[in-house]
C-alpha cells in the first residue's frame, strides 16, 4: 500500500487564494482590510521565525500587519498596556502573543487579557470553553488546520476511532473537542505520557494525530493497515550530513509508516503550514464579524 500524500502546501494555498479573494473585494467596497497585530518578546529564534512568517502571509494578502517587538525584559505591566491598547485598536482584528514569554511574566494572564473577539489564536478561556459546547467561535489554529486537511481530502470521520496522542491546550485538547462536534462525529481517544499500553490503544485508531514533539515515535508497529496518519510534530534532528546540520522531521516514521497507512501529512509540508493559513482566515472572520456589527 503506498499513502496518499495529504498535501498541506496545497490545501493553504487554496486557503489563502479565498482569504486573498475576499480581501480585496473588501478593500473595494468597504475602503478597510483586516488587521492583526502580533507581539513577540525576547529574541528566541524561533519565535522570530514564526513571528516574520504570518508578516509574510499578511503582506501576501493585503491584511495590515502590525509587530510589536520588545525586550526579554519588559515588565508584565508593560505588557499588559499594550495589550490593554490593542483591545481598543479599531484597526487591530486579531491579536497574537507569541508563545513562550519569559518566565517572570504570568502567560495565562496575558492571553485572557486579549479580547475574546479579538483571540484569533483560539486561546482564551472563553473561546475553547465555546469551542466544548459547539459554539461558534475562533478555533485553535493547528487543529483546525487539522480539520481544514481532513475536510479538503474528504476523509471521514463519522464513527471513526480517532486517536490523538498529546493532550496539550494547543493541539491534542481542542482537536478532541472539534472532532467530536456534529459535523465530524469521531469516537476520540486522548493519550498522553500517563496512558496504559499507549501503542495497542494507537493500533485501534483509523485516524492517528500525533502532536507529541518526539521524533519518529509512532512507528510502523503501531499502525493498522489502511489508517490516516496526520503528523503535528516538528523536531530538529542533528544531521551531521546537512548543510544546515541538522533535518525537520515529525513525530511519525515517515518512510516506513507510509507504506500501510492510506495516507499521511508529511513533515515538513504538511500541518505545519496549515497553521498560519487557519490564523488569516480567523483574522478574516474577526473582520467580517465587526463590519457585520457597523451595518447593524
Amino acid at each position: 500500500m503506498t499513502a496518499n500524500i495529504l498535501d498541506g502546501k496545497r490545501v493553504s494555498k487554496h486557503v489563502l487564494d479565498e482569504i486573498k479573494g475576499s480581501v480585496e473585494a473588501y478593500k473595494k467596497s468597504t475602503g478597510k482590510v483586516p488587521g492583526l497585530a502580533v507581539v513577540l518578546v525576547g529574541d528566541n529564534p524561533a519565535s522570530q521565525f514564526y513571528v516574520a512568517s504570518k508578516k509574510r502571509a499578511c503582506e501576501s494578502l493585503g491584511i495590515a500587519s502590525f509587530e510589536y517587538t520588545f525586550p526579554e525584559s519588559i515588565s508584565e505591566e508593560a505588557l499588559i498596556d499594550c495589550i490593554n491598547a490593542l483591545n481598543t485598536d479599531e484597526n487591530v482584528h486579531g491579536i497574537l502573543v507569541q508563545l513562550p514569554l519569559p518566565k517572570h511574566i504570568n502567560a495565562d494572564q496575558i492571553l485572557e487579557l486579549i479580547h475574546p473577539e479579538k483571540d484569533v489564536d483560539g486561546f482564551h478561556p472563553m473561546n475553547v470553553g465555546r469551542l466544548l459546547l459547539g459554539l461558534d467561535t475562533y478555533r485553535s489554529c493547528t487543529p483546525y488546520g487539522v480539520c481544514k486537511l481532513l475536510d479538503f481530502y474528504h476523509i471521514d470521520t463519522t464513527g471513526k476511532h480517532v486517536v490523538i496522542i498529546g493532550r496539550s491546550n494547543i493541539v491534542g485538547k481542542p482537536l478532541a473537542a472539534m472532532l467530536v462536534q456534529p459535523g465530524y462525529d469521531a469516537t476520540v481517544t486522548l493519550c498522553h505520557s500517563k496512558s496504559n499500553d499507549m501503542k495497542t490503544l494507537v493500533k485501534t485508531a483509523d485516524i492517528i494525530v500525533a502532536a507529541v514533539g518526539k521524533p519518529h515515535m509512532v512507528t510502523k508497529d503501531m499502525v493498522k493497515a489502511g489508517a490516516v496518519v496526520i503528523d503535528v510534530g516538528i523536531n530538529r534532528v542533528n544531521n551531521g550530513s546537512n548543510e544546515k546540520g541538522y533535518t525537520i522531521v515529525g513525530d511519525v516514521d515517515y518512510e516506513n509508516v507510509s507504506e500501510s497507512a492510506s495516507a499521511i501529512t508529511p513533515v515538513p509540508g504538511g500541518v505545519g503550514v496549515m497553521t498560519i493559513a487557519m490564523l488569516m482566515s480567523n483574522t478574516l472572520q474577526s473582520f467580517e464579524r465587526t463590519l457585520k456589527k457597523i451595518v447593524a
